[in-house]
């Protein structure tokens, strides 16, 4: 159908996935501890935060950059780049927790970065939707560099509990995360175009440098994440 899809190209669009905005609700999701809207995210949100680290065995710090992934582990999702530059993300402040299973070729060394009692990282090798919750409601950014993705889920999940999206320019993602402009203080993430680790990390870069340095236009970002809509 390629020929004639092209053909009809001004004829078709894309309909984009959705979240029920009332079960994945950060005010009322009985799978986080604590609960809270656009009037109490500066307060309540690192709560969540707090009781996520000590849950995962990280360290527990209301001012370190704690960076979310919740996905199957698989060739897709960009792991390849995340390994490739695994020592730049973690510099500063910064925590990493993962969530999810699968290839092995992904498992193991995730694995034996986590090991060796690395207090900066915490991997879950299983899928747990209550701790993806409080994954989505507890950390600061979530990471998402996929090679490609029709629509996806988890940047929608994590801006609706408030958590920043740092994504790839690829399908829904780039449709749904508008990367964020410091002179006009616009976007809801931040993002890059070519599957590149060095793309990767300049957009972990960029979000990080306005979370330490900049905060608040950073908690301004924060207000207008879906969370702000109850």
């Amino acid at each position: 159908l390629q020929r004639i899809l092209a053909m009809r190209k001004d004829d078709l669009y894309g309909i984009l996935n959705g979240i029920d905005y009332d079960t994945n609700n950060p005010e009322t999701d009985p799978n986080i501890p604590y609960h809270f809207n656009a009037n109490s995210v500066y307060t309540e949100k690192v709560k969540d935060k707090l009781a996520l680290q000590a849950e995962v065995g990280l360290p527990q710090d209301p001012d370190v950059a704690l960076i979310g992934i919740v996905t199957r582990l698989t060739w897709q999702k960009g792991l390849d780049l995340i390994l490739n530059r695994m020592e730049e993300i973690l510099q500063r402040k910064v925590q990493l927790l993962i969530l999810g299973a699968g290839d092995k070729k992904y498992e193991e060394p995730l694995e034996e970065i986590a090991g060796f009692g690395n207090p900066k990282i915490s991997l879950q090798l299983k899928y747990d939707f209550g701790l993806s919750c409080r994954i989505y409601a507890g950390c600061d950014m979530f990471l998402m560099p996929s090679l490609f993705e029709p629509c996806g889920l988890s940047q929608m999940m994590s801006l609706r509990y408030g958590t920043i999206p740092i994504v790839r320019e690829t399908g829904g993602l780039k449709d749904t995360v508008q990367p964020y402009n410091l002179f006009d203080n616009t976007g809801n993430g931040f993002t890059f175009d070519r599957y590149e680790s060095g793309l990767l990390y300049d957009a972990i870069n960029r979000a990080k440098t306005l979370y330490f340095e900049s905060r608040p236009y950073w908690d301004c970002l924060l207000y207008t994440s879906d969370a702000a809509d109850e």
